[in-house]
């Protein structure tokens, strides 16, 4: 059974009361029981972890291929800014997607550049919570 880590960044603990035209109606936690159902669905395995605190992120990245066998993270803020971030995918042996609720090529001129996108092995944008959903789907059709 695969195992995926799915990591979602700063600020996606408020999806309900962020701008619903841009992220969507669902909550933080109607989204995570989405991905759980699918995931349970596709027999798969799923961990997911949500957190502000761009340190965190990047000791969780350092130690995931002790546990799993992919990553899908949603950087949030961090897609345009953090070095760090990008530098510990980069450092790990095992694939990871880049996901984002809203497309970010549709949106303002500083939100279209991703550090993070370079060192995944793609990026899903602007599909709504649909988005991690589909990059599970890219982890199963992966070995094809």
């Amino acid at each position: 059974m695969q195992r995926l880590l799915i990591i979602h960044g700063p600020n996606l603990n408020l999806l309900g009361k962020r701008p619903v035209n841009v992220y969507g109606t669902l909550s933080l936690e109607e989204i995570n029981k989405k991905i759980e159902e699918y995931a349970k669905k596709n027999n798969l395995k799923v961990k997911i972890i949500q957190s502000n605190n761009e340190s965190e992120i990047i000791e969780i990245i350092q130690k995931a291929e002790e546990e799993f066998d992919g990553i899908i993270i949603n950087p949030a803020g961090y897609t345009h800014t953090s070095v760090a971030i990008r530098d510990s995918i980069e450092a790990i042996n095992i694939p990871v997607i880049e996901v984002h609720l809203s497309n970010i090529h549709a949106r303002e001129e500083f939100r279209r550049k991703s550090m993070i996108a370079p060192v995944c092995e793609g990026q899903i944008s602007g599909f709504g919570y649909k988005s991690y959903l589909l990059a599970i789907d890219y982890f199963l059709k992966r070995r094809d």
